[in-house]
């Protein structure tokens, strides 16, 4: 069981028979009677988000998940095709229920095969991952201001701001949580 006071972002509960993941919560102290927190909640399987509140000290099944690492073969339209590291099993997932992991994964890449009940949830991807730049607008000489970003297009169709001196060709590592520009590898 998971109480209020242990909620963290990423958690899954299961909630109204529904498999629910948290992606934001805020504890709230009224003025006259018991503290709230409101919680915003993913539906897993379906990918509905949803905003509720429940009073302090509520408790939820936590769920309890497995994680297998798997190998990111190769995309077929809007199929995504996996392997399964230990027991070399091959399985399809859709670009609607990878949803934005879809964008950061690329050939060969090793990622976490999350599952419940025997039943494919998803994937998740490692914090950050490096991609190749295909299209860019060049920099120009004069283009000196502090902190100038243009939009450069991954390997994958992620588009990126990234430094003017970041080129075609080049590797840029991307914090798959923001979609964000770390560093140029």
């Amino acid at each position: 069981m998971i109480s209020t006071g242990e909620l963290r972002k990423g958690v899954a509960i299961e909630l109204d028979g529904d498999l629910w993941q948290i992606l934001d919560y805020h504890h709230i102290k009224m003025g006259r009677g018991s503290a709230q927190v409101r919680i915003t909640l993913r539906n897993i399987k379906r990918g509905q988000t949803i905003e509720r509140s429940f009073q302090a000290g509520t408790k939820w099944p936590r769920a309890s998940m497995e994680r297998r690492p798997v190998q990111f073969l190769y995309r077929d339209g809007n199929d995504f095709h996996f392997m399964d590291n230990d027991s070399y099993e091959q399985f399809t997932l859709t670009a609607d229920q990878l949803g934005d992991a879809a964008r950061y994964i690329k050939d060969g890449m090793t990622l976490d095969r999350t599952s419940y009940q025997g039943e494919t949830i998803g994937v998740e991807l490692p914090v950050t991952v490096d991609l190749r730049i295909t299209a860019t607008e060049p920099g120009f000489a004069g283009d000196t201001q502090s902190g100038a970003r243009k939009p450069a297009t991954t390997e994958t169709g992620l588009v990126v701001h990234v430094p003017i001196f970041v080129g075609e060709g080049d590797t840029i590592r991307v914090d798959t949580r923001t979609g964000e520009y770390q560093t140029r590898v």
